[in-house]
């Protein structure tokens, strides 16, 4: 059986059980959903019945199975990203030249400057993976605002319909917040300075350029933000798609097929 087919029919199912502010009390769903999980496949070994565990999912168990989908997604790619060489060596991710300083990089590489060209490189893609440590919490804060419609769409959406529903109701908040995490992170890794270098090294031609007050903060922080949803998503794929990715009762039960 088609497993998003599946998955829809069981919500709907289940809509007429759903009432307001159930959403309070997922702060402690995944232990009552595990719960659940062991006591109906208990109960179906015992009657010896044919009906699968997803079957007897609620609403609440599938937009939990949901969410933790998406934490798992979120630590996998903060754990992926935070380290070293977590963006600078994953082609994926990697934070190039900006596109208003290609001309910056040019001049450099063709007058034999190509170190400092590299080293701002370097320092970006440091401070995004120095950064990326800290915003675990903020994006968890996102991922609590799923409800049963969402639930719904992101079942039946593409394989990472999960992360783009995060990065609607949740991106513009992470870039904020995010923001002075990384600003705060190009500053201790040296970003700043390692620009002005480069774009002394140019010498006469830079007075033509027009590019000292360009903001190379918000361009690491946008490119932050993008690697990390670009690994959720990867993460989400993964785990609809292999199961050996789905590492709890509950995202067993959710993601399985019958």
């Amino acid at each position: 059986m088609n497993l998003r087919i599946t998955l829809t029919a069981t919500i709907l199912i289940f809509t007429t059980n759903s009432h307001a502010g159930w959403l309070d009390k997922l702060s402690d769903s995944s232990e009552k959903v595990q719960q659940k999980i062991e006591s109906t496949t208990e109960a179906i070994k015992n009657s010896g019945a044919t009906t699968s565990v997803k079957s007897a999912l609620s609403n609440e168990d599938i937009v939990a199975g949901l969410k933790e989908a998406l934490n798992k997604g979120a630590g996998y790619a903060v754990n992926t990203l935070g380290k070293a060489d977590g963006f600078l060596k994953n082609n994926n991710v990697k934070i190039p030249m900006p596109e208003k300083l290609a001309k910056v990089e040019s001049l450099l590489r063709k007058t034999g400057n190509d170190k400092y060209a590299d080293e701002f490189i370097i320092t970006m893609n440091r401070a995004a993976e120095s950064a990326i440590s800290l915003t675990l919490d903020i994006i968890k804060q996102g991922v609590t605002r799923m409800s049963i419609a969402d639930a719904k769409n992101i079942l039946q959406g593409p394989d990472d319909a999960a992360t783009q529903y995060l990065k609607k109701t949740g991106g513009t908040k992470l870039n904020a917040e995010i923001s002075p995490i990384v600003k705060n992170a190009t500053s201790k890794a040296g970003v700043t300075s390692m620009y002005t270098k480069m774009y002394d090294k140019l010498g006469f031609a830079g007075k033509y350029l027009n590019l000292k007050d360009y903001n190379v903060d918000d361009y690491v922080t946008q490119k932050t933000v993008g690697g990390l949803f670009t690994m959720i998503a990867q993460e989400e794929k993964k785990i609809r798609d292999n199961p050996a990715a789905r590492t709890t009762d509950i995202l067993k039960a959710v993601f399985g097929k019958d």
